[in-house]
């Protein structure tokens, strides 16, 4: 079964049991400016899941465009990817578990009108309970009907939990797994399962959400007004199970893609051409979407992708201009798909074409650096210079390139992307270090505040973050009034509420300097600094409207202030001699 026949047969299937079928929405949100991209199905239909009436009624089903890159490093796998299709259906307020439950394995099962998978080899978790909602022992109930129990786990909130961030609708979820193994894995215990989930021996390839609580500040605060629905089914990977291959670039959704490819390439360097191939779906969508290659923002993921395509085409000893041609792989794919895709074709091939153009000057440039000496991290962030280059190159030359340390700067640049791309409200951070994200953005604001109040003779001293409180240390001779801190809490929790944007910008030290970035006292700073600006007129600095706070800084940060909460000043005392304290929290 072809990747269009499941994605047809999942929507015929809802829209039989009284589902409207609505549109993808774009890639880039239409009213949500805290994250880049939609990541996941639910994120356009957020309003409709707190109470707003959707047009099209109570009951919906899409195929959503998502794109995520917190994991680019591990495209190239059998699994990771940039972009894909997220298939969901919807329950705003009307059916339940019950429905949900039965309709999701009726679907996996069922020949006639779904996928006509083998009932033998799937297994499923619910959820185990905790502070914030009791164990679901209604899904189980359910889920007896159709599987034994046996073959139904209990999994606490890190497995069988969803929500979108610290803020928003959220709840319990019961996820479907499948066994692809050539010889099936039969009955398993909870440990067992456990590790054939960990170790990819079972697929999950459905996860269906009930959504009843609101979260606010990472906190349950009670049930939403209506009980929702929001289900998941990665198009790619059902794809890859209904196919019986074992890899997603296997499926019929990469074969035309990579048989393009290997028209311009005779190597066998697999990695790379996953690399390639995905890369350039991605950017076939971005841009068709209205996205174009810039240094900020979505413009700045776009140009990643492009540029590590060009990297790997490199690899593949492709000539320069093919790129564009795979692009045409991917529209001719997609084109009675996703109409805009084919609208925009000429579009799409233009931009590929000189961001290709471009990168290839950047290289030029970033040779000329390299054999001046400079320093690995700066040629891949400043200049766009692969490491892998820079490790053929040094290899040329019998130098050795320090890969501990260029990893180690390289991690936290990572984290930035992850926090661009995975949804800036969820910080793209995996744990718990969420909560220390955003005391990170509220301790730029109140030194900018403390400034505002003191006078701009205040500078830190230092600093300490941890996941329940901030505190910094500024050079100041005398204790803080009441009124003055309650000045400084005013000052920051107007910046909060009124929504400004964090932009993390590179540029040369002495550039910083000149925009009167604030630095910490004592710290030594290398030729090209990260700088984050926070307010309205975060993108383009120069503007009359001055940012809030300019600071050299590493992040990681949130990408809004309106994601912080309600600040508040817990104490203000002596350090040391003229330097004052203060510790504060996020409520």
């Amino acid at each position: 079964m072809e990747s269009a026949e499941i994605r047809k047969r999942f929507l015929d299937f809802f829209k039989a049991r009284g589902h409207a079928i609505i549109p993808s929405a774009p890639l880039v949100p239409e009213n949500d400016p805290s994250v880049l991209f939609n990541t996941a199905g639910m994120q356009p239909l957020a309003p409709y899941l707190l109470g707003q009436k959707h047009p099209m009624g109570s009951r919906l089903a899409d195929a959503q465009k998502c794109v995520r890159t917190g994991d680019i490093d591990e495209v190239g796998d059998n699994r990771h990817l940039t972009f894909f299709e997220m298939l969901g259906n919807w329950s705003l307020g009307d059916y339940f578990k019950e429905e949900s439950i039965k309709w999701s394995y009726e679907f996996l099962t069922s020949a006639e009108e779904g996928l006509g998978l083998d009932p033998s080899r799937i297994y499923v978790t619910v959820f185990a309970g905790d502070e914030n909602a009791p164990r679901d022992t209604e899904a189980l109930e359910i889920w007896n009907k159709y599987m034994p129990e046996n073959r139904i786990y209990f999994l606490p909130a890190k497995n069988n939990w969803w929500s979108p961030g610290d803020n928003g609708p959220s709840g319990p979820d019961t996820e479907i797994f499948y066994d692809t193994n050539k010889t099936p894995l039969g009955d398993m215990t909870h440990d067992e399962f456990v590790a054939a989930d960990e170790e990819g021996r079972v697929i999950e390839v459905w996860n269906n959400v009930f959504m009843e609580y609101e979260k606010q500040s990472g906190k349950v605060i009670g049930k939403l007004a209506q009980k929702n629905v929001d289900t998941g089914m990665g198009l790619e990977r059902i794809t890859m199970v209904c196919q019986k291959v074992s890899n997603v670039f296997e499926t019929d959704l990469f074969g035309p893609i990579l048989g393009k490819i290997d028209e311009f390439t005779t190597s066998l360097d697999i990695r790379a051409q996953y690399i390639v191939a995905d890369h350039m779906r991605t950017a076939v969508f971005l841009i068709a979407d209205g996205v174009i290659p810039s240094t900020t923002e979505r413009g700045y993921v776009l140009r990643r992708l492009i540029r590590r395509a060009v990297r790997f085409a490199d690899v593949l000893g492709m000539k320069h201009g093919s790129l564009e041609h795979i692009a045409g792989a991917v529209i001719e794919k997609y084109k009675d798909i996703y109409s805009v895709v084919s609208e925009s074709s000429s579009a799409i091939k233009s931009e590929i074409e000189k961001e290709e153009s471009k990168f290839r000057q950047t290289l030029e440039h970033g040779l000329k650096e390299f054999e001046k000496g400079v320093d690995p991290f700066i040629l891949a962030t400043t200049y766009g210079f692969p490491i892998e280059l820079t490790e053929e190159l040094a290899k040329e030359k019998n130098m050795t390139i320090d890969r501990a340390a260029f990893d180690i700067k390289m991690k936290e640049h990572q984290t930035l992307s992850r926090t661009a791309s995975a949804g800036m409200f969820k910080g793209g951070l995996a744990n718990h270090n969420e909560k220390t994200v955003r005391l990170h953005t509220a301790h730029h604001l109140l030194l900018a505040a403390l400034q505002k109040v003191l006078g701009h003779e205040v500078k830190q001293r230092g600093s300490n973050i941890t996941e329940e409180r901030l505190r910094i240390d500024f050079a100041y001779d005398r204790k803080m009034t009441d009124e003055e801190k309650k000045r400084v809490e005013d000052i920051v929790n107007k910046n909060i509420q009124a929504r400004l944007a964090v932009v993390r910008r590179e540029m040369p030290r002495e550039e910083a300097m000149k925009i009167g970035a604030e630095m910490e006292f004592g710290a030594k700073y290398p030729d090209v600094v990260s700088v984050y600006f926070i307010g309205p007129s975060s993108n383009t600095p120069q503007d009359d409207t001055h940012p809030v706070s300019i600071e050299f800084c590493g992040g990681p940060h949130v990408g809004n202030t309106s994601e912080l909460g309600t600040f508040k000043i817990q104490k203000e005392e002596a350090s040391s001699q003229g330097v004052r304290r203060i510790k504060a929290i996020l409520e």
